[in-house]
C-alpha cells in the first residue's frame, strides 16, 4: 500500500511539474457575470511556437478538470492523442442554472441560452485569440452538463468535433433529436457515450435507451462509442470514462501499432507509402494539425515495404524521411536498401558510407550504415 500511495505521490508531482495551469477570470457580456476558468497547456506550449493544439473542454470543471487534464497530459506523452489545450469552466452550484432549457421547447432556457452563448460567441473565440489552436474541440460534461454539450450538435456546423457524454440527464425529446440530427451532419462528429452498471437507474437506462438508438444510425460521418462499466456508480464511471473516450476518439492519431503493422501493412496490395502518407493526411483532416511523420511510423512503413518487396514504396519513404529528418541516418539507410535490392549496389554503398557523420536512429546505427558499405564493397570488389 505505501508503494502504490508512493506512486500516486511521484505522479502527481511529475504531473504538477510539467504541465502549465492557469487560472483565469473571465468577464462575460453574455453572462453578466464572471467566470473562474482553469486552463492547461500542453507541456513544450512555450519551446513549439509554430505548433498548433486541440481544445478539450471541460464543464464542471469543479471535479472534472484533474481528472481530463491529467489523462489528457498523459495520452498526450505517449503519442496516444495530440498534445491539447485543456480548457475547464468552474460551475459549481451554477450549473444547473447554467444548463436550463425551456420547459416547452426543451432547449437551452433563460440563463441556460446565454451560458450556451457564453460558451460559443465569448469563450471559445477568445482561447482561440489567446492561444494556438487548431480547428478541433471535443467537450466533456457529466449528467446535466453533458445532456447541455448536445445542443451545440444542433448549430450548422455543429460547435464541437467530439462529445464526451458521461451517465448524461438527457432533456425530454432529446434522444429523438439527436436521431434525426446527427446523419444530417455533413462533417465528422465523434461521439462518447457512457453509464454504469451501478449508474442512477433512470440515467443508466436512459442511456442503454439512446445506445440502441445511436448504433443504428447509417452515418460515415458519425463516430460513436458506448461503454456500459461493470460496477462503476454515476460517479465512478468518469474514471473509467474519459480515457476510454480519448483512446477511442484519438485512434487513428496513435502510432502504428503492432497489430497495425501485421493485420494492415503486411496484406496491403496497394503501396505501403501511400497508407502513410494518408494516414498522416486523415490526422491533419480531421484535428486540423499537421506533424511530421513519427519516426517509429517511417520505420514500421519501411520495414513493411522490404517484407513485401514494396521497393518503390521504400524509395518514397526514404525521400521522404531524408526531407522530413535530414540530420538522421534514417532516409539514407533505407535508400540505401532500395538501391540494394534493385541492383545498383555502389549508390547503395556510397550512400552508407556518406551518412556516417549524422544521428543514429533506433536500430539504425553508424556501424550498421559501415558495415553494409563494407559487406557490398567485399562482395562487389569496389
Amino acid at each position: 500500500m505505501k508503494k502504490i500511495l508512493l506512486f500516486a505521490f511521484c505522479a502527481f508531482i511529475n504531473y504538477a511539474s510539467f504541465s502549465q495551469i492557469i487560472y483565469e477570470e473571465f468577464n462575460s457580456a453574455k453572462l453578466g457575470e464572471s467566470r473562474k476558468l482553469k486552463i492547461q497547456l500542453p507541456r513544450n506550449y512555450e519551446t513549439n511556437t509554430e505548433k498548433k493544439y486541440p481544445i478539450v473542454l471541460v464543464l464542471d470543471a469543479d471535479y472534472l478538470f484533474e481528472p481530463v487534464a491529467g489523462n489528457v497530459d498523459y495520452s498526450s506523452y505517449w503519442e496516444d492523442m495530440p498534445e491539447s489545450i485543456v480548457v475547464g469552466i468552474m460551475q459549481g452550484n451554477s450549473r444547473y442554472d447554467d444548463c436550463a432549457y425551456n420547459n416547452e421547447t426543451f432547449m437551452p432556457g433563460e440563463k441556460g441560452a446565454q451560458f450556451f452563448e457564453f460558451i460559443g460567441m465569448e469563450l471559445i473565440p477568445y482561447i482561440d485569440k489567446k492561444y494556438r489552436t487548431a480547428k478541433f474541440i471535443i467537450g466533456v460534461g457529466h449528467d446535466f452538463t453533458a445532456n447541455f454539450l448536445n445542443y451545440y450538435l444542433f448549430k450548422d456546423p455543429p460547435l464541437l468535433n467530439g462529445y464526451i457524454n458521461l451517465s448524461p440527464d438527457m432533456a425530454p425529446m432529446m434522444e429523438e433529436r439527436l436521431v434525426e440530427r446527427i446523419p444530417n451532419i455533413r462533417g465528422k462528429i465523434f461521439y462518447y457515450l457512457a453509464t454504469g452498471t451501478d449508474d442512477i437507474k433512470g440515467l443508466m437506462e436512459s442511456a442503454e435507451s439512446l445506445n440502441t438508438q445511436l448504433s443504428a444510425l447509417k452515418s460515415k460521418s458519425f463516430n460513436y462509442y458506448y461503454d456500459n462499466f461493470d460496477g462503476a456508480t454515476h460517479y465512478s464511471l468518469g474514471g473509467r470514462g474519459i480515457p476510454n473516450a480519448l483512446e477511442k476518439i484519438f485512434s487513428v492519431y496513435r502510432p502504428i501499432s503492432k497489430k497495425e503493422f501485421t493485420d494492415v501493412l503486411l496484406k496491403l496490395d496497394t503501396p505501403i507509402s501511400q497508407y502513410l502518407l494518408d494516414k498522416y493526411k486523415v490526422i491533419e483532416d480531421l484535428f486540423g494539425i499537421t506533424n511530421n511523420i513519427r519516426v517509429n511510423d517511417f520505420i514500421a512503413a519501411a520495414t513493411a515495404s522490404e517484407k513485401r518487396n514494396q521497393w518503390e514504396s521504400l524509395r518514397e519513404i526514404a525521400t521522404l524521411a531524408k526531407k522530413q529528418y535530414p540530420d538522421t541516418v534514417l532516409g539514407d539507410y533505407y535508400l540505401g536498401r532500395f538501391y540494394e535490392e534493385t541492383g545498383e549496389p555502389k549508390k547503395a554503398m556510397k550512400i552508407f558510407q556518406g551518412a556516417y557523420d549524422k544521428q543514429e536512429v533506433d536500430f539504425i546505427t553508424i556501424d550498421t550504415l559501415l558495415d553494409r558499405a563494407d559487406k557490398i564493397k567485399a562482395d562487389f570488389g569496389y
